[in-house]
């Protein structure tokens, strides 16, 4: 699994990277996603689940079922959140996971990633991709932040400012917010 540091190396926290990343710094390091490179730990007539392999080989479970997929990823990717959650319309994933890192323990470590979700076309729903920010850790992995990607121009910088800005506390018993102009689907204020 090939890992493709981002060009231009360390990106230091800014006033829009506000938060614990920033004092800090951090970068990104890239993942493919292609489930057929990935093993199949179960199948039914309703789901199918994976286990794929991530940053230094953190694991990555992503889950197929009723036409929308879930992904979440540590030793206990089972267990957290994020394993049940996803986006409410039908979805496909995008084959790149972008992982934020941090040195704040004196060494590279990941604490959030970012996902394209892409939405299918169906009734009135429109297609869409949505860049979904998750925070990682034990215990504490779960989706943070939504980002249309077709309806901001800077959606990745959106993304990273978001994972960065709260990927180390954010409340995982809060739902995800939306950054950005948001058009993917139907959204209360």
């Amino acid at each position: 699994m090939p890992i493709r540091p981002l060009l231009g190396g360390l990106i230091l926290g800014t006033a829009l990277a506000a938060g614990p990343a920033a004092a800090f710094g951090t970068l990104s390091a890239y993942t493919d996603l292609k489930l057929d490179d990935c093993s199949v730990v179960s199948t039914n007539d309703l789901e199918t689940q994976w286990a794929c392999p991530g940053y230094k080989g953190i694991p990555v479970e992503v889950t197929e079922g009723d036409l929308r997929f879930m992904v979440s990823y540590g030793l206990k990717s089972t267990e957290e959140k994020a394993a049940g959650q996803t986006l409410p319309p039908f979805n496909t994933l995008g084959e790149t996971i972008e992982w934020r890192l941090s040195n704040k323990e004196g060494r590279w470590k990941p604490f959030a990633t970012i996902l394209r979700f892409k939405i299918d076309a169906h009734e009135e729903q429109k297609r869409g991709e949505v860049l979904v920010v998750t925070r990682l850790g034990e215990g504490k992995t779960c989706q943070i932040a939504y980002i249309d990607a077709l309806a901001n121009p800077n959606a990745n910088d959106l993304a990273q400012q978001a994972a960065d800005a709260h990927g180390f506390d954010f409340d995982c018993r809060k739902e995800p917010v939306i950054v950005g102009r948001f058009a993917a689907w139907a959204v209360s204020p």
